[in-house]
């Protein structure tokens, strides 16, 4: 407490160096002296006092108009002000208090009243700021924790959205670049840098249920049977099931993709045969991406297509598969998705 900080103010120099000696006398030394009302700001900012010891008759600016600016600061942790006066009317009294004063002392001062009233402001300021750095500290460490455990799910997220691609195509950026060309083409579309985000971390899992898809169907190099087909299609609705059930706004728009992500525009797709704008953004902007990186990277069961060929497909399936607005704000971002493509590259892509 003796090494609080104090800011004095009195147009008196008399009056500063006799409240100085005083409490100089009883061990407080970091005190701050101002004779012209007008620096008060100034010195406050520059020393964050404890407390504030204030005249309130004083030329340029009295008291109560000092406390107005202080006020102003809007400072979370202003620290107590006691008002030094020769008035005695208890209207000074309570406009003091009701301007912000903690305290009020009448001149000539008692000096064991001051220090008492001193004291015990100090006490009560010193436990605020203690409290407040603690509230501080604790929202800094469960801010820290909070990012730590957010990037260890988007971990756990996109190692299960590799689960899925390993069993399947053998590749391991084509959820890298769909993921990221998902979340482009969702940022042209308009959606807040939230959502985006979201995007970028849910369509990861977009196959996440051939997980449960058994392997003589996943890995078969073949053109499907048309029961081998209906198995495989329900990779849609295994992925659904698996990210259900949780409230968290990743998880919900990973289900709606894992959903919906094979639907087509035109009403042909599956599972639910949705059409249109029923079937939901997330998932009309997941299956183009997906179908376009597909398309131009190289399977166990195929070639990687050329750009154009792939291009020219989801042209010709504007309307019927892909959402036609989607496709030409495709076009429009063209070249950033083959930057895209080009900084997620693996052996088995096509350049």
């Amino acid at each position: 407490m003796k090494a609080a900080r104090m800011l004095i103010v009195d147009d008196e120099s008399a009056n500063l160096k006799l409240l100085e000696r005083l409490l100089n006398s009883h061990g407080y030394s970091n005190i701050d002296l101002v004779s012209d009302a007008r620096e008060v700001v100034a010195h406050y900012q520059a020393i964050r006092p404890d407390l504030i010891l204030l005249d309130i008759n004083m030329p340029y600016l009295d008291g109560y108009q000092v406390m107005e600016q202080l006020q102003a600061l809007d400072d979370p942790l202003l620290p107590p002000i006691v008002i030094l006066t020769a008035q005695h009317d208890k209207s000074y009294l309570l406009r003091a208090l009701s301007a912000g004063a903690r305290d009020y002392v009448t001149k000539p001062l008692d000096a064991n009243e001051l220090l008492m009233r001193v004291r015990n402001l100090l006490d009560a300021q010193l436990a605020h700021r203690m409290m407040h750095d603690q509230k501080k500290v604790l929202e800094e460490l469960v801010e820290a924790r909070t990012e730590e455990l957010r990037r260890t799910r988007l971990q756990v997220v996109q190692r299960l959205g590799m689960a899925a691609e390993y069993r399947d195509e053998e590749t391991g950026n084509h959820i890298l670049r769909m993921s990221h060309i998902s979340a482009l083409l969702a940022r042209s579309v308009g959606w807040s840098s939230a959502n985006c985000e979201l995007m970028l971390h849910a369509s990861p899992m977009h196959d996440i249920g051939k997980i449960g898809i058994p392997d003589a169907i996943l890995l078969k190099p073949g053109k499907f049977e048309p029961h081998e087909w209906e198995i495989m299609k329900t990779h849609s609705t295994i992925g659904g099931k698996l990210l259900a059930g949780d409230d968290t706004d990743l998880l919900r728009m990973a289900q709606q993709i894992a959903l919906t992500h094979h639907e087509k525009w035109d009403g042909s797709g599956y599972p639910a045969g949705l059409s249109g704008e029923d079937i939901p953004m997330s998932g009309r902007i997941a299956a183009l991406a997906d179908v376009f990186d597909a398309l131009t990277s190289v399977r166990p069961y195929k070639n990687a297509w050329s750009i154009e060929e792939a291009v020219n497909m989801i042209t010709e399936n504007s309307g019927r598969h892909f959402d036609p607005a989607l496709v030409n704000v495709f076009l429009e971002k063209l070249p950033e998705i083959l930057e895209i493509r080009s900084r997620f590259d693996d052996p088995k892509s096509c350049s």
